[in-house]
């Protein structure tokens, strides 16, 4: 309601803590609207421009813009839903901020190339869809055509797929940009690829329901025992150990007859002892906020190290 009092560009400046060059472009956009003019040409106001700016001022603060504004002051768009519009806009922007951060931090640390720069904030901007397609190429590369078809497999599949969250962390960005350059890379396909044929082989072989644990988690079992207990791989109180251990991969393997178990098992646990395999499982527990896995690569140590001393000796 006007109640006749008007005021001058200048005097709305005052009330508003606005400059009059930002109320004159207000005022030519048609957000805020002259009640009329001096004689001499200079602008009033009415009232309601204080309230009106006041309310302009507070919207462009929080980032909405002056199209949007205006709709709302003319009634045309409720504060509400101009709110509401704006926040799902600033979600957006937010994410992509944060995996923009993620990827400048993670750089920071690795002080990558220019060909690695390029390729972190590819694979940081990927869409789900996206990420999905390239992990489904690395699983499939891994486990496509084992024995026992595709259901065999599906729990192992699962457990080894990565789930980026709608609103990760930077540590799970950064974790899905060094895991999808690990998915990547040829030779970590094909190391993963010989893991889990020497593992199928395993399973096929072992002839008894339920299979036998396979060869790398015996070594695994037998290894961290004796880690525990003190025994160094090339201490004499290993020997029975690594009696233990070449048996009982024999069996698993449906080789209790081999002449030299050594040997076998030697460049069975050399051919899956990657440390990039711990690294991937770390990195996907981060990304799905797993517990962090156990390493493998400190008890395939143990293993290969004891095996090398007697098969030297």
């Amino acid at each position: 309601m006007d109640d006749g009092t008007h005021y001058s560009i200048g005097e709305l400046a005052r009330r508003t803590g606005l400059t009059v060059k930002t109320i004159r472009f207000y005022s030519d956009r048609g957000i805020v609207v002259p009640a009329d003019r001096t004689p001499a040409g200079y602008r009033r106001y009415g009232p309601d421009a204080v309230a009106r700016l006041t309310l302009v001022r507070t919207l462009r603060e929080l980032g909405l813009g002056l199209d949007v504004i205006r709709k709302v002051v003319e009634r045309e768009l409720t504060l509400g839903d101009a709110a509401e519009q704006h926040a799902a806009a600033l979600e957006v922007q937010i994410t992509t901020l944060r995996l923009q951060r993620a990827v400048l931090l993670a750089a920071a640390r690795r002080r990558p190339t220019h060909e690695e720069m390029e390729r972190m904030h590819r694979l940081a901007q990927l869409s789900q869809a996206e990420r999905r397609r390239l992990i489904d190429g690395f699983l499939d590369t891994v486990f496509e055509g084992l024995d026992g078809g595709p259901g065999r497999h599906a729990a192992a599949r699962r457990s080894m797929t990565p789930e980026l969250p709608d609103n990760p962390t930077d540590a799970q960005v950064e974790a899905w940009v060094q895991l999808a350059e690990l998915a990547l890379d040829p030779d970590f396909r094909g190391r993963m690829r010989e893991v889990t044929e020497n593992c199928s082989a395993d399973l096929s072989g072992s002839g008894s329901t339920p299979p036998r644990p396979g060869v790398v988690a015996v070594a695994r079992d037998l290894a961290a025992a004796a880690v525990q207990s003190g025994i160094a791989p090339e201490a004499h109180q290993a020997d029975p150990v690594v009696r233990e251990l070449t048996a009982r991969c024999a069996r698993s393997s449906g080789r209790p007859g081999d002449t030299e178990p050594d040997l076998w098992l030697l460049q069975r646990l050399e051919a899956v002892n990657d440390p990039r395999r711990d690294r991937y499982f770390h990195l996907l527990a981060v990304i799905n906020d797993w517990p962090a896995p156990q390493p493998l690569t400190p008890a395939l140590d143990w293993c290969v190290t004891a095996l090398r001393i007697r098969a030297a000796g």
